[in-house]
């Protein structure tokens, strides 16, 4: 894949308790991706943007919620997570980006 590519797999990264948890004990990052990306593609997407190695990629679909617009019931689209595992010595800080 080409630079391009690769930087539009990951789409952004999720903050919230539970991944500033896994950051702080496994130097484990949380990325919202593509649906359709592999893991191969988002190890190669992180490693490219962000200049690290990566040691492991676990990703998981995240089904949409329904919820109700007024009168009718609508879903929320569906959408991919993944967890990323850095190399002992590689480390991402969102704060300065």
């Amino acid at each position: 894949m080409n630079k391009y590519q690769l930087a539009g797999i990951v789409q952004a990264p999720l903050i919230s308790e539970k991944s500033t948890i896994a950051a702080e004990k496994n130097k484990q990052f949380v990325f919202k991706v593509q649906k359709q990306a592999t893991k191969k593609q988002v190890k190669g997407a992180v490693e490219f943007m962000f200049n690290v190695e990566v040691a492991s990629v676990r990703v998981l679909n995240v089904k949409g919620k329904q919820k109700r617009f007024g009168r009718s019931v609508g879903q929320r689209s569906d959408w991919k997570k993944a967890y990323v595992k850095l190399k002992s010595g590689h480390d991402i800080d969102f704060s300065a980006a």
